[in-house]
């Protein structure tokens, strides 16, 4: 009996090891799997909250499609980050470098979106001010655009509103010192664009990220643009 009575806490003790043994190989796995887990779960996150930033816009004037986000970078996609920039409330910062504006916010965030950015020899830097914005607007090219471009004569008194019109869904308009400097911020359904120099020297995004940044920013509003 006594050889019984010892040999009962001996095998709790093993038991007991072994549940311990595998708590511990299980909190192992727990913390090497989830991160491929997390990372997904992150990225379905992303793209669920993309399709709805990103969708259609059937209420506008001309009805915007919705994006196919599968053709746009992640990184590009719309966010609220923490402001790189420093500037005060309502700035608009456009990084031609990494292709990207930022509208600053209160408590040192940001919104940022991806942009097209104007190729070699076709780009404005520089601080200014957004002296105005237009919903739909026309687009007038500017004579030395016609003289490049002679195709262009036909909208010499101006190009209608629409989804073909290069300015978009919205447009906001550049002023330094005063004067026009014929650059614009605009709305683009050319998701190829996004991203890159091709441009001729005005900051391009997409339809649905110019309609919520038209939406947020009071005018004037201060621009830099380095």
């Amino acid at each position: 009996m006594s050889e019984l009575i010892n040999r009962g806490p001996q095998r709790g003790a093993i038991f007991t090891r072994r549940v311990m043994l595998r708590g511990v190989l299980a909190a192992a796995a727990a913390s090497t799997m989830p991160a491929t887990a997390f990372g997904a779960t992150m990225d379905a996150k992303l793209i669920r909250q993309a399709k709805v930033d990103y969708g259609p816009l059937p209420d506008e004037p001309f009805p915007v499609p919705a994006v196919d986000v599968g053709k746009l970078k992640p990184s590009y996609f719309r966010r609220v980050v923490d402001d790189p920039t420093g500037e005060p409330t309502g700035t608009v910062v456009v990084d031609t470098h990494d292709r990207v504006l930022y509208l600053t916010l209160e408590n040192k965030t940001a919104v940022r979106y991806a942009i097209g950015v104007g190729r070699a020899g076709f780009s404005w830097s520089g601080r200014g001010e957004i002296r105005y914005k237009k919903a739909w607007p026309t687009w007038t090219p500017p004579a030395e655009m016609i003289d490049r471009q002679p195709e262009l004569e036909r909208y010499r008194a101006g190009m209608p509103p629409g989804l073909e019109n290069p300015l978009g869904a919205r447009a906001l308009y550049i002023f330094h010192d005063g004067v026009d400097t014929l650059y614009r911020v605009h709305g683009n359904s050319d998701v190829a664009s996004i991203g890159q120099a091709v441009s001729s020297g005005c900051v391009r995004m997409l339809q649905q990220d110019v309609v919520d940044l038209y939406s947020r920013i009071s005018i004037p509003a201060p621009i830099i643009v380095s």
